[in-house]
């Protein structure tokens, strides 16, 4: 059962981790909601006394993107400071917690969905070695596809190492500092993306724009102009996006005829935390009795992006079948894909 100071700890821990991530205006704001919260507001008390366990649950980015999202409105001077990387944060954080505690208190319900585009590159990486692997044809499902904007896979523009792949004239070209080996430079073609969020956003809405810019870190202000580029990508043509539980929806597309000479591939981006010890071993199970029927006529992999919280980093994982059935850790990386280190 958590506790005030584990609920303190947790945006301590979460300083740190944005600290590692070269995001210093974020890690001062959480540094200081560890002491600046107090029992003076209905967001300062749920905070206080979550009962989940505070870092799993996303709990202070939840409520730092909310700070942000007023931040970027321009209603209260002060906070628009403290996010630009001035100002005293725990006079500005008490004040403003207990002001506007009806429009934070809503940001607690859920937690980020951030989907961030940069994210797609990890990806790309790990579906490339699939198609060295089993054949350049993929047919792509994703879990906790939020907004979708990792469903624009297969329309980005992505430079991984000199690894040029996608769409020469795409608006959005996702280019990380990549170290170390590239990955292989082979054919692929994604034959079809398809995602599932048990609540999708629409990245379209004004309303779910302000969101989702909120929920993007004060310190990088090129993500702001990826999401817009991206939501305009959706505009222009959405992507296939339904909403449903993970599990249910995995079961049904896994359940599909697989087509000769298709790859199909299971892929999430920092979502496995959110879904829960049951649902996690629900998928497993799915995945190895679909596994145990793959062929090289019909392949199966799961590619994902997901944190190790002890180190801070995120690890590229790759597994496949027939073949490659142990999981391979390709890569680490930055938690929005800024950078990729091959391993």
């Amino acid at each position: 059962m958590a506790d005030e100071p584990t609920n303190r700890l947790a945006f301590r821990q979460q300083a740190a981790f944005c600290a590692a991530m070269a995001a210093p205006i974020t890690a001062r704001v959480c540094e200081a909601l560890a002491t600046a919260l107090t029992r003076d507001s209905r967001t300062g008390r749920r905070v206080l006394d979550w009962p989940g366990d505070a870092i799993p649950d996303a709990l202070p980015l939840r409520l730092v993107g909310g700070l942000h999202a007023l931040a970027r409105s321009g209603i209260d001077r002060d906070l628009t400071a403290l996010f630009a990387g001035a100002g005293e944060p725990n006079a500005i954080l008490r004040q403003a917690l207990v002001e506007h505690d009806a429009l934070l208190l809503p940001w607690l319900d859920g937690p980020p969905q951030t989907n961030e585009p940069m994210r797609s590159g990890v990806l790309m990486a790990g579906l490339l070695a699939v198609a060295q692997r089993h054949g350049p044809v993929l047919d792509i499902l994703e879990i906790g596809s939020s907004a979708g904007l990792n469903l624009l896979i297969d329309r980005y523009r992505f430079d991984l190492g000199g690894v040029r792949v996608g769409r020469a004239d795409a608006p959005v070209a996702i280019v990380p500092d990549w170290r170390g080996t590239p990955p292989p430079e082979v054919p692929i073609r994604i034959e079809r993306v398809r995602g599932v969020d048990i609540q999708p956003l629409d990245a379209t809405d004004p309303a779910v724009a302000t969101r989702l810019s909120g929920y993007i870190w004060a310190d990088q202000p090129e993500r702001q102009e990826r999401l817009a580029a991206a939501t305009a990508m959706l505009r222009a043509d959405p992507v296939d996006l339904v909403a449903g539980d993970a599990v249910g929806w995995l079961r049904d597309r896994l359940a599909e005829p697989q087509a000769t000479g298709v790859t199909r591939v299971l892929m999430h981006s920092v979502v496995w935390q959110y879904l829960g010890d049951d649902r996690r071993a629900a998928i497993r199970t799915m995945i190895a009795d679909a596994a145990a029927v793959a062929t090289t006529d019909r392949p199966l992999a799961w590619v994902r992006m997901e944190p190790d919280r002890v180190l801070q980093r995120q690890e590229l994982i790759v597994q496949s079948w027939p073949g490659h059935g142990e999981p391979q850790m390709l890569a680490t990386a930055h938690a929005h894909g800024a950078w990729i280190a091959a391993t």
